[in-house]
């Protein structure tokens, strides 16, 4: 059941809030927990890093596919039964990317991985905007990134050190292990935030019309490449920092986690910072002015 406005300035974060900080951590922790590993996968499997390198690209396509079918079935079934499916599913392939041979069938357990992990993405927001309005819903996203951000400071940190110690292979043990965790943590400590009386009929015809509609919506648009491209630069740079700082500038995989983890830390600079100025302001106008903030340092 939704919270009280009054119980949410009680706790800044809640145990539902903290649940829904390590959903959304599933995503920046299975990207970067294994870059470090780049150098190392592609001489194990024998292959270009840049193979390698498509693995973390179709993660990003199964992450980008599999969104868009979890917010219909949440909205018909609720937000735990999705997530039960997909962190079942974000496990099991986990484990496949431990014990995978190949380059191809590494890829082909990612993007699976990815279909799964993207289920604490979409149910993390949903039941955010379940509980709260809309200024809250922004406060507690900013409140989020502080937790979250986290996990791309530790992620490659971590799994520099998980290497070097016992090998690439561990890391998606580690992985799956997170998953089950997260899993457990949904299923004994968070509630079922969507009321029965709002479950919306799940009809495909439907669902392709809510996303033909949205796509005509210029403020959607506007909004979702927006961030759609401050995404995709941040990317870039993932997927190509391992091995232009690894290979080229030679620094030691167990150190590329702390030049990396600097990204992260501007996040939850700027995530706490954006906190306070939502605070007496339009979204619109706070957006407006830190879009220019990526383009100049671009």
């Amino acid at each position: 059941m939704p919270q009280s406005s009054g119980s949410q300035k009680a706790a800044r974060f809640p145990a539902w809030l903290l649940i829904c900080a390590s959903l959304t951590a599933i995503a920046p922790l299975s990207i970067d927990m294994y870059l470090p590993s780049f150098p190392t996968l592609a001489a194990d499997m024998r292959v270009d890093i840049g193979q390698i390198q498509l693995t973390l690209g179709t993660f990003l396509v199964g992450l980008a596919l599999g969104q868009a079918f979890y917010g219909p079935i949440s909205d018909r079934f609720g937000r735990k039964p999705p997530l039960y499916v997909g962190l079942g599913l974000y496990a099991l392939a986990a484990a496949g990317c431990a014990m995978a041979r190949s380059a191809e069938s590494l890829m082909l357990w990612r993007f699976l991985q990815a279909l799964g992990g993207c289920a604490g993405m979409v149910m993390a927001r949903a039941v955010i905007r379940d509980r709260l309005e809309a200024h809250e819903s922004a406060r507690a996203f900013s409140s989020l990134m502080l937790v979250m951000g986290l996990a791309p400071i530790l992620a490659p940190i971590i799994g520099g050190a998980v290497l070097g110690a016992l090998g690439w292979r561990a890391i998606f043990w580690l992985l799956t292990l997170a998953g089950l965790l997260i899993l457990a943590l949904v299923h004994f400590r968070m509630e079922e935030s969507l009321p029965r009386e709002r479950a919306a009929r799940l009809h495909p015809g439907a669902v392709a019309a809510s996303y033909t509609q949205l796509l005509r919506d210029r403020e959607f648009l506007g909004y979702s490449l927006s961030a759609g491209f401050g995404q995709a630069g941040m990317f870039a740079y993932i997927a190509g920092s391992p091995f232009v700082l690894i290979e080229l500038h030679g620094i030691d995989p167990s150190h590329y986690g702390f030049v990396f983890g600097a990204n992260a830390l501007g996040l939850i600079a700027m995530s706490q910072l954006n906190a306070r100025l939502v605070q007496g302001r339009t979204l619109d106008s706070v957006l407006g002015r830190a879009l220019l903030a990526p383009c100049a340092a671009g």
